[in-house]
């Protein structure tokens, strides 16, 4: 019964032979695998997430020697990092000690400019407001303000020439200073001379026949 419904038309004569038998056959054992497999869904959907499993572990595993390099990699990169926050933090220290520093030529500059434009023989010599420069150039720039440090009998000196104009007048300002017992500057001279003729000198410091402790410091620590 089983086998004629199989069959295109359920009146057809089944052949008894040899032939036959065999086609017959193959084709209930055909019939019979389709539907076990189809009948059982899971065996299909579990040989496929332990395939993808698999897959998964095999992309994340990585050879040993991969992870070295990216390791070594990674260190150099913060060596670099680490090398260039140090060079920066150092170029910051150069730059804000010979700014701000009163023992930088910068420090000493400022302390004796401000100096000179406070008094008042300067001011009436030269005229408000009163601006300060360097040393020009054979284009007519104006460069940085002309410095020499030296060593004598084992204290560090410092030498220094800047220009002060004013809308009357111009003045060459020369001064010297000297470090002393405490480590600071003092002046051993600063005056100013003005270009007029006659030229006068306008003596503010001068201390150079003078002990040194007696001599007047820049005032700044």
């Amino acid at each position: 019964m089983f086998i004629t419904k199989l069959l295109p038309c359920p009146n057809a004569r089944i052949l008894h032979n040899t032939k036959t038998k065999t086609l017959l056959n193959g084709l209930l054992l055909n019939t019979y695998l389709a539907k076990s497999y189809c009948s059982n869904p899971k065996n299909d959907k579990g040989t496929l997430a332990k395939a993808s499993r698999q897959t998964e572990v095999n992309t994340e595993v990585r050879p040993l020697g991969e992870r070295l390099k990216e390791n070594t990699k990674t260190a150099s990169y913060m060596g670099v990092i680490v090398l260039g926050a140090g060079v920066t933090g150092l170029m910051f220290y150069t730059i804000f000690r010979e700014l701000f520093s009163s023992k930088s030529p910068n420090g000493v500059y400022s302390a004796a400019l401000d100096k000179c434009i406070k008094d008042y023989r300067i001011e009436d010599s030269l005229g408000a407001p009163i601006k300060a420069y360097g040393e020009e150039t054979r284009r007519g720039r104006r460069g940085h303000v002309a410095h020499t440090t030296y060593i004598k009998d084992g204290v560090p000196h410092m030498q220094m020439m800047f220009h002060l104009q004013g809308i009357r007048n111009r003045a060459q300002v020369r001064l010297e200073v000297k470090e002393n017992e405490s480590g600071n500057w003092e002046y051993r001279y600063l005056f100013a001379q003005l270009e007029d003729y006659p030229k006068t000198t306008i003596i503010l410091e001068d201390n150079r026949h003078q002990k040194q402790n007696s001599a007047t410091a820049l005032g700044l620590s």
